[in-house]
């Protein structure tokens, strides 16, 4: 399915480490240790691992924060006024977005609501919200809060798109051909860019495209997307798409938020908003004038000025992501989780089952492995031994090989410990 040439042998994954030219990437992050050593981490997908640089980035923030006081505003070495200015350009190369489609702002469920308040605008005849069954919670309650805020009924005005009998992924027949059935009574399409659960990727383009072209606002939560997969936003042209920035990006635990809103609503004030002074027009934002004034593009949507020291280590993380590319990460995620789809599968048990899609193009890095019986006790004690994945109920035990900082050595080491677990 994949084209490689791989082999079983510990001595293929030393080769491939050695000829891997982002190899030496590994040694720009912390690894927590068990035991010892360094724990095989393969939980990225949760909570990325720290750069080493975050701390000299703090630190810059504090120590002008101590020696300046409230002139850091305009006077630090990076005043902070413009700070989360630092971060544009590359989280637009990040997304595939202009730099006027995207801030750095919130956390993924509060820039989600916002964008509901100014999207989701339903009527008698359209009022549903379609999500796929199995969405993460954040975004299932948020979508329900906001259907019910509008005076509707989450039984009837949620739509959730649901795997055919017996299987766990969802087809992109089913999406489309519901869009088609459907599109008249749908104010919004709200999928996962990839499903936390499955690790299914979902072909955005396409979504949005046949969602638009039945009248539906599209958005999507990027939360296992952004990092992960090349994005090209501007050109898919989905109305907005909010993302955190804690798990593929290493900004760390609660780090701030990304929000993209495409150009064509830049300066669309006639829209409902929610608004703060820090979306206020910057020109006049210090008048303090009772009236709000938006900036165009995403920036009009912020609402506080941001947390400096959360932005200080998100830009430790998207320097490197800036130097390496997406493109090039991609090439080797494809490879790293084919390399560790292809060792499972050496295991003859029926304990266990993959049930993230094997097309590359239908995933990121996540593989997610579903265990009947007794998974939670094995991924605890995998985890006892340094070995990091996660556990989701009721049987799915999560795995990511990261190709920022992962290597085909931590792949074959997992498999040998996972076949011993398993058996």
């Amino acid at each position: 399915m994949t084209g490689f040439d791989f082999q079983t042998g510990e001595d293929f994954a030393v080769a491939m480490d050695k000829s891997d030219p982002l190899r030496s990437y590994r040694e720009h992050f912390f690894f927590p240790k068990r035991l010892g050593r360094d724990c095989l981490y393969l939980c990225g997908h949760s909570l990325g691992l720290q750069p080493k640089t975050v701390k000299a980035y703090i630190e810059q923030d504090l120590k002008e924060w101590a020696e300046l006081g409230v002139e850091g505003h305009f006077h630090a070495k990076h005043p902070w006024v413009p700070y989360h200015r630092l971060l544009t350009d590359q989280t637009a190369e990040l997304v595939g977005a202009k730099a006027l489609e995207v801030v750095v702002m919130n956390s993924l469920t509060v820039n989600l609501h916002l964008m509901m308040v100014s999207f989701y605008r339903p009527t008698k005849a359209r009022n549903k919200i379609v999500i796929e069954r199995g969405a993460f919670p954040s975004d299932q309650y948020a979508v329900q809060s906001q259907i019910r805020f509008h005076g509707f009924d989450p039984a009837t005005a949620l739509i959730e798109l649901t795997p055919l009998p017996g299987e766990s992924c969802i087809r992109e027949e089913q999406i489309e051909g519901l869009i088609e059935r459907s599109g008249e009574e749908i104010a919004l399409i709200m999928l996962c860019g990839v499903n936390y659960q499955t690790g299914q990727a979902f072909n955005m383009e396409r979504i949005t495209r046949v969602g638009q072209a039945q009248g539906c606002i599209v958005g999507f939560d990027l939360a296992h997307a952004a990092g992960n997969l090349p994005l090209h936003l501007h050109d898919w042209a989905p109305d907005f798409a909010v993302w955190c920035s804690y798990k593929y990006l290493n900004g760390g635990p609660g780090c701030i938020a990304g929000c993209f809103v495409h150009e064509r609503h830049a300066r669309a004030w006639d829209l409902p908003r929610f608004a703060g002074w820090w979306g206020h027009d910057e020109r006049s934002r210090f008048q303090m004038g009772p009236q709000f004034q938006p900036m165009p593009g995403a920036e009009g949507w912020q609402l506080s000025n941001p947390p400096i020291v959360s932005l200080a280590s998100l830009r430790a993380s998207m320097d490197i992501f800036h130097e390496v590319g997406m493109q090039r990460l991609r090439a080797k995620s494809i490879s790293l989780t084919s390399y560790l789809e292809f060792l499972l599968n050496q295991n003859s048990s029926t304990n266990f089952s993959i049930v993230t899609p094997r097309e590359p193009v239908q995933r990121g890095a996540q593989l997610s492995i579903r265990i009947p019986q007794n998974g939670r006790a094995l991924c605890n004690e995998l985890a006892k031994e340094g070995i990091i994945g996660d556990w989701r109920e009721p049987d799915t035990f999560r795995v990511a090989p990261v190709p920022l900082y992962n290597s085909y050595h931590d792949v074959f080491r997992f498999a040998g410990h996972f076949r011993s677990a398993i058996a």
